[in-house]
């Protein structure tokens, strides 16, 4: 079965694109872009069945988007990562 975990569009002390902002979703696509390539390089290529993406999710102030890691409950490796992904998130852009 497939799943995912969402992880934030930017690290967590980090200031982000917010929805309803100027050129939103330009700007947020950008910041997830940027953040997907610092966790690869934190956590290493994704393994067989986890892989990171872009999700949009509805708000009552418009659609929003996050990284996603996603990954396939049979295959365990892919399950590790995403939760290490989830629980060691970085602070800032410096990791």
């Amino acid at each position: 079965m497939h799943d995912f975990i969402t992880l934030g569009t930017t690290p967590y002390d980090e200031p982000c694109a917010c929805v309803g902002e100027e050129n939103y979703h330009e700007r947020a696509l950008q910041e997830c872009n940027r953040y997907m390539k610092l966790l690869r390089t934190l956590f290493g290529t994704e393994p067989l069945g986890a892989r990171f993406g872009v999700k949009w999710f509805d708000h009552d102030f418009g659609a929003y988007v996050e990284v996603v890691c996603y990954y396939n409950t049979e295959l365990p490796a892919s399950m590790d990562y995403a939760f290490r992904c989830e629980n060691e998130l970085p602070a800032t852009w410096e990791g």
